[in-house]
């Protein structure tokens, strides 16, 4: 493919995209997931999501919420990770509250 000048126009009418593959540039994602859960089963659910590939518990509250700290690859698993904490037994919401894209 012919390499398009990049001007507002090419822009707008879409020349500039290309059929390639769009590359994530290296690094991880890395955000801060809030879980609001039964506060009977905190222990129990505590232990299921640092189970879980890269994350980790930075906060606890006894009356029912988490602070989990996660890195993944990439957005499509850092939204599968969320999607699988939300889908936990005894989770009533999980909610990205950070997120930042380190490139190394």
């Amino acid at each position: 493919m012919a390499q398009t000048t990049l001007n507002r126009r090419a822009l707008i009418t879409g020349r500039v995209l290309s059929a390639e593959r769009v590359i994530s540039p290296p690094g991880c994602e890395i955000a801060s997931i809030v879980v609001q859960a039964r506060p009977e089963r905190l222990s129990e659910l505590e232990a299921e999501i640092a189970a879980l590939p890269g994350c980790e518990i930075h906060g606890r509250d006894p009356r029912g919420k988490l602070v989990v700290v996660t890195e993944a690859p990439d957005a499509g698993s850092l939204g599968t990770l969320l999607n699988t904490i939300q889908s936990l037994r005894h989770v009533y919401s999980a909610a990205l509250v950070f997120h930042a894209i380190e490139t190394t």
